[in-house]
Parts: structure tokens; sequence; C-alpha cells
């Protein structure tokens, strides 16, 4: 019998993060389910899959490029990109390698993901 693989918790650090955890929960549809100290938990919606989201209240400001980040696929990347504009993500550039694109944004501390296409 196999054995089962870790859970896997992604955090992301901020200094405000009650504004990062409202912007992460609109833009993956989760739901925010717990403060814990410094943490405020995420989940996906009753019945969907994903990760853990923790947001993680840390009193630095990013510095530097994430050396760490999450690509969302998508069906409509522009779409997806225009929708997370207006929950307070910045689009920064496009990225391509051959015929694969990505847009790549940041969260509203500056935290690096990119949009690709499904």
């Amino acid at each position: 019998m196999a054995e089962q693989g870790p859970d896997i918790f992604i955090v992301i650090d901020a200094v405000d993060p009650e504004r990062v955890a409202d912007f992460w929960a609109a833009a993956l549809r989760y739901r925010r389910v717990d403060r814990l100290e410094q943490y405020v938990v995420l989940e996906p919606e009753e019945g969907a899959t994903g990760s853990v989201l923790l947001v993680q209240g840390v009193p630095e400001v990013k510095q530097v490029k994430n050396r760490m980040h999450l690509d969302l696929h998508v069906e409509d990347p522009e779409g997806e990109a225009a929708r997370l504009v207006a929950l307070g993500a910045t689009r920064h550039e496009n990225g391509e390698l051959g015929e694969i694109r990505w847009i790549c944004m940041r969260d509203p501390e500056g935290n690096e993901f990119d949009i690709g296409q499904r």
C-alpha cells in the first residue's frame, strides 16, 4: 500500500494579513475559516479541492523577487487578469516560452504570481 503524501499548506507573508487574505480569498474563490495569532487561514469552498492558504502577518515589507510563486491556470487569462486587477492586483509583464504564454502579476503587497491558460 502506497504511503499518503503530505498535506500542502501554502504560506504568503504580508504586513497587512487581513488585506492580503481578502485579496487571495476572492482571487482563488476560497473561504476564510480561521484567524490564529498572525495567520489568516483560507480554504477552498465546501466541496472544492485545493491546498490550504495561510496568510502570515510579518513586520517587514517584501524586499526581493519571490523564490517561489503561484501559477493560476484558467480558461481566459486576460479576463482573469482584469478581474484580479479589480481586486487589487497589479499587472507586471507578459512572459512566454515558445508557444506557452503567461501574465506576471503581483498581489496587493507585491507577491508575484502568474496567470496561464489551461
